[in-house]
């Protein structure tokens, strides 16, 4: 059995790789043989694995592409939706910090103080805007069409954040290495400008896009562009383009040209650095631009572009620069006062007459540049005011730009020899007259005394001649006489408000007052003997009309008597005809007034009237430096004549009151007849007698003829001078018919 079982031994069987037995489940290859003591084979049979292994890298390589691309796929995902966690967990973190959302309102733009002149025309903007706010439909087109351009092109499309503007900044930025572009569109810049702080945070950019989204979901598209292009920063201290449309093109906004438009959407890049009044050059390079992106959005055509580039480039000033605004201060002064805290818009009537005010600024800088530097004078002021006080021109200074400071309101100096008309009234009330003579010699007042400016004297003159030639040793005997108590006392009445010492050197002006209230005090010669309170503002109405104050200066008291008046008028004639103001003469014109010069020449004054105006004049030092012998009868006096003159160009001539078209002073004296004039005159006469006294039944005749109120009854309008404003529907005042309104 045994050798069956041998001789039946089945011998594995090792059959080469191309063959198979199905029925076998073990097969042993050449590589697994043993040869040379134990080592296994490593002939062509190895080969084998190594092409498997190329060909897996080869296949891998292909594979490895592809799920490389699905890893970076998978992570983007990933990541994107762990920054979406992370974005929103910052948003409701720093969302949290804000005010609820209900609580959320725009906030007051800063009250815009609009100051008119007589004729309605603007004299100026004040507040911390410097402008009032427009809508779009009031302010030009080409206004919000360069600023979409140039700020945010996408603006009527975007929800408050304009992604593929983000991206583009954010590309331009990385590609150039520095930041060149800002991804906010102008929603987000609103928000930034009215909510947040200018830091640069985190938080603040947060809640900048909160803040966007909401004022997008408030507002339409035409709010929020209005909202922004009045309150965003332009340069120079102007806020909203009303406010730079005056600073750099002296117009409104309703008027700005294509040119002037593209200019000031230019300045919002870098609003002091191309600010055209530091750097025309850089503002006008950049407004080019801003025309480029107006012609690829559609806006304009390239017509329009070259039209545009052919207009000469603003060149605004440094500094705000005009006698007007020595007016608006004056205005803003006085505004606290009336009303208290300024809370909303406000529009502002004065009595200032912008035609004037030119002539006045133009005169006194005529005169200074031509004789300011060899006479040693650097300053000048003037204030020319009407029958009733209002105050129609007003100069400050030399240059509003160069120095605020108003030296007409502000600045208190001797007025000189010009007191001297307040002295000789309180002795004609005191019973002595025009024709009453003194000595003019050597006077002693215990240790002062007095001399007159040529130190020359002449014994007896009148009162008149010694008023006309400025003898100071008859002026300080009529101080004596009448007392100078009484002296301030009616210097007062006429409205010195200063204070005033009563001594016997008041008689040469040594007490100071401003240029404004001594030019006040003069007007009572002129309007017949009643108080001009001095006054700028005539109305303080809202911006939708509701008027909130309104002067009162329409009843003013008597402060002079007619005949007081009468010979003060022909008393002061003479000062110009044949005295120390013979410079201050106006052709065809019956003008009065009064030099004055203080000690060494420090200040220099004239003060006068015509029928319409008066007006007082001063030169001088800020510092007090002695002027090279300029009198009052000098440069003052020339002034006055100049802006007198061109004041009443085109007015029919009206004498002084009380005089009746010539000197009440000299016996015999006639009305000079004036075309047009002869019945006024010939009631004048009738009324005051020659002399300037009250004719018997004068006043009766004056009221019926004329239409006038008795003297004592109230002021008598003078003739009006200047621009004067179209009437309104409202209760007419005297003022109101002084200033044709």
């Amino acid at each position: 059995m045994a050798s069956n079982r041998k001789s039946q031994r089945i011998e594995p069987s090792f059959r080469g790789s191309g063959r198979r037995d199905d029925d076998d489940d073990f097969h042993v290859g050449a590589e697994d043989r043993v040869v040379d003591g134990g080592r296994k084979g490593r002939g062509k049979a190895r080969k084998a694995p190594r092409e498997k292994r190329a060909s897996s890298r080869r296949r891998g390589a292909s594979g490895g592409f592809f799920d490389l691309i699905r890893r970076l796929f998978y992570w983007c995902i990933v990541l994107g939706i762990w920054g979406a966690i992370g974005v929103g967990g910052l948003v409701l973190y720093y969302g949290a910090r804000m005010p609820s959302a209900t609580s959320w309102a725009i906030p007051d733009r800063p009250p815009n103080i609009k100051i008119l002149a007589v004729n309605g025309e603007a004299i100026a903007n004040r507040g911390m805007t410097g402008g009032e706010a427009l809508s779009l439909e009031n302010m030009s087109p080409y206004i919000p069409q360069a600023v979409i351009a140039i700020e945010d092109r996408r603006f009527y499309s975007h929800f408050g954040i304009d992604p593929l503007g983000l991206a583009r900044a954010m590309l331009t930025n990385v590609t150039s290495g520095r930041m060149v572009q800002g991804g906010s569109t102008l929603t987000q810049q609103l928000a930034k400008n009215m909510f947040l702080s200018p830091d640069r945070t985190l938080e603040r950019k947060v809640q900048e896009v909160l803040l966007a989204i909401w004022l997008e979901h408030k507002y339409s598209k035409d709010q929020i562009l209005a909202m922004y292009l009045n309150r965003v920063f332009f340069g120079s201290n102007s806020y909203g383009v009303e406010a730079a449309s005056r600073r750099y093109f002296n117009k409104s906004a309703r008027d700005v040209n294509l040119g002037e438009a593209a200019l000031l959407a230019g300045l919002l890049k870098a609003p002091s650095r191309l600010s055209p009044a530091r750097d025309p050059e850089a503002a006008e390079a950049r407004a080019q631009v801003v025309l480029g992106a107006m012609r690829e959005e559609g806006f304009v055509t390239d017509t329009e572009i070259k039209t545009a580039m052919s207009q000469t480039p603003a060149r605004a000033k440094s500094y705000w620069s005009g006698a007007q605004y020595y007016a608006a201060d004056m205005v803003m002064a006085q505004l606290p006062g009336m009303i208290g805290d300024v809370k909303e818009d406000l529009v502002i009537d004065t009595t200032i007459d912008l035609d004037l005010e030119k002539k006045a600024e133009e005169t006194l800088t005529s005169l200074l540049d031509k004789s300011g530097a060899k006479s040693n004078v650097s300053q000048a002021a003037l204030v020319s005011i009407d029958g009733t006080g209002a105050i129609r021109a007003l100069v400050g200074g030399r240059d509003y730009a160069t120095s605020q400071f108003d030296r007409a309101s502000k600045a208190k100096r001797q007025p000189g020899s010009a007191f001297k008309p307040f002295v000789y009234a309180a002795a004609l009330e005191a019973g002595r007259s025009p024709l009453s003579v003194r000595n003019d010699a050597p006077v002693r007042i215990g240790n002062w005394t007095p001399e007159n400016y040529d130190q020359k004297y002449r014994g007896e003159v009148t009162l008149a001649s010694a008023l006309a030639h400025s003898l100071n040793t008859i002026a300080a005997q009529l101080v004596m006489e009448v007392g100078p108590n009484d002296v301030v006392k009616l210097a007062r009445r006429l409205g010195i408000e200063s204070e005033l010492q009563a001594n016997a050197s008041i008689a040469l002006g040594t007490s100071e007052v401003t240029l404004v209230e001594l030019t006040s005090a003069y007007a009572p010669f002129m309007n017949g003997g009643y108080k001009a309170t001095p006054h700028i503002i005539r109305r303080i109405s809202t911006a939708e009309g509701k008027v909130l104050y309104e002067n009162t200066y329409d009843n003013p008291p008597r402060v002079l008597e007619p005949n007081i008046v009468s010979m003060m008028n022909g008393m002061m004639m003479r000062v110009i005809t044949e005295g120390t103001g013979k410079a201050a003469r106006i052709p065809g014109w019956q003008a009065a007034g009064k030099s004055g010069t203080t000690q060494s020449f420090r200040d220099a004054l004239f003060v006068g009237y015509t029928s319409n105006l008066t007006t007082g004049v001063w030169f001088g030092n800020d510092n007090g430096d002695s002027m090279k012998k300029v009198t009052g009868g000098g440069l003052p006096a020339q002034a006055w004549s100049q802006f007198m003159t061109a004041a009443h160009a085109g007015l029919t001539p009206s004498p002084l009151f009380g005089t009746a078209g010539g000197d009440p002073l000299q016996e015999g004296t006639q009305p000079v007849p004036q075309e047009g004039g002869d019945e006024l005159f010939d009631v004048i006469s009738r009324t005051l007698g020659v002399d300037g006294r009250p004719a018997e039944g004068g006043a009766a005749v004056a009221s019926e003829q004329t239409g006038s109120v008795p003297f004592d009854d109230g002021l008598t309008p003078p003739a009006d001078v200047g621009e004067q404003r179209q009437p309104a529907t409202r209760r007419t005042t005297l003022l109101d018919v002084l200033l044709g309104g």
